[in-house]
């Protein structure tokens, strides 16, 4: 499968695609209008920052408790009950009066409940597609989820113009009320892919296998560690550029759309492994500029330049699922969604936390240096990992 219009001539794939980008749409608007909504009553950029990303805390207890679902139900079933429960969060957000630690209580419950949604995604993905198809249809879905961030932060920052964030809360629990509808009527009827039920044991037994093969485990470390840094940086958008924060937004996911199509479309298979360490320096270096005093237009093009390294993480994928059982890719490609999105929000806490103290800009720089120096360090280890393309035998 090499063009786009193979990939969406597979039936399923269609509704997928379509879910997803709703939901990451109302995510995208959900967590501008938050984080507008608890800066403009703090005045502080760690809640702020965390506001944007503190769901992604909760997938740090999914990852340990949660995550055997995503091989072991209905894929449908799952997915339309995530987008429910995440729609039904953003209700509970928009109503008024609400304290912001009662704000952040639900964000945690909406994490929660997510953290369960990327595993069953793209082990369904796995499943849509034939084989050699995976590499193509992550790409794309990761362009769709630029193409959301932007229209989504286009539309949120549009919004907040006219509407109070509260308001615009409610837009966002459209969204997911619509990705649950479009899982629930578009997507097939399909069985989990392992057998057993789902429990908090069987979650730890198989993130202990996923873990144990040093060749993943680098793999894992790659995908969360130098992304989650860099995703710091965005964090502190808002109280870098109050008044431009959503252009800023824009400009990073105009990357990485560009980033994904790139890899996922135009770049030949004997360059891939090759690429993955420039691409996650790409993500850290331009963030340096930061530290100086440059004016808007060009941090909006070293944020879109470094957000194009993301597409590093399209070829981690696509070596994960060729190095895992297909038993334990739902679950193993949950870890990574799981993992990643927490470093995300340790990133962004401890990016917030930094900026009580230092400039913004410095701070940002300084998150960059730490992207950098983990991909140097892990370069070794992961080239290593690369000569490893076998997984070991399915489980029992």
């Amino acid at each position: 499968m090499r063009t786009y219009r193979e990939l969406f001539r597979v039936p399923e794939f269609r509704p997928l695609f379509l879910l997803i980008a709703t939901q990451i749409a109302g995510t995208t608007v959900n967590g501008l209008a938050l984080g507008t909504l608890v800066y403009s009553a703090t005045g502080s950029p760690l809640l702020a920052a965390i506001s944007i990303f503190g769901p992604s805390f909760a997938q740090v207890v999914g990852a340990t408790t949660l995550l055997s679902v995503a091989d072991r139900v209905p894929p449908r079933a799952a997915l339309a009950g995530v987008a429910l429960v995440l729609g039904a969060g953003a209700l509970v957000l928009a109503l008024p009066g609400m304290p912001i630690w009662a704000l952040f209580v639900v964000i945690f419950f909406m994490g929660l409940a997510g953290s369960m949604g990327g595993g069953v995604r793209w082990g369904l993905l796995g499943e849509i597609l034939p084989e050699g198809g995976y590499l193509l249809g992550r790409s794309v879905i990761n362009m769709s989820v630029g193409a959301m961030q932007i229209s989504g932060f286009a539309l949120g920052g549009a919004l907040l113009t006219v509407a109070t964030p509260r308001q615009v809360l409610l837009i966002g629990a459209t969204l997911y009320l619509t990705a649950a509808l479009v899982a629930r009527f578009g997507l097939g009827r399909r069985p989990p892919r392992a057998v057993g039920r789902p429990s908090v044991r069987r979650t730890w037994q198989v993130n202990v296998r996923l873990w144990a093969a040093p060749a993943r485990r680098y793999v894992y470390l790659s995908l969360w560690l130098p992304n989650g840094l860099v995703v710091g940086c965005e964090a502190l958008f808002i109280p870098y550029a109050p008044e431009a924060a959503g252009a800023l937004f824009v400009a990073g996911a105009l990357g990485m759309l560009a980033g994904d199509t790139t890899v996922g479309r135009f770049v030949p298979a004997g360059w891939r492994r090759r690429l993955v360490t420039p691409l996650q320096l790409l993500l850290g270096v331009p963030y340096l500029l930061f530290a100086l005093p440059i004016p808007l237009p060009v941090a909006a093009l070293a944020a879109a330049v470094a957000s194009a390294g993301f597409g590093a993480g399209v070829l981690l994928q696509q070596r994960l699922v060729d190095l895992t059982p297909a038993d334990m890719r739902g679950q193993a490609l949950g870890l990574h969604s799981s993992g990643m999105l927490t470093m995300q929000a340790v990133a962004a806490t401890l990016a917030g936390a930094v900026a009580q103290y230092l400039p913004v800009g410095a701070t940002m720089a300084t998150m960059a240096l730490l992207s950098v120096t983990v991909v140097l360090l892990l370069r070794p280890g992961l080239r290593t990992s690369a000569a490893a393309r076998t997984p070991e035998p399915a489980a029992a």
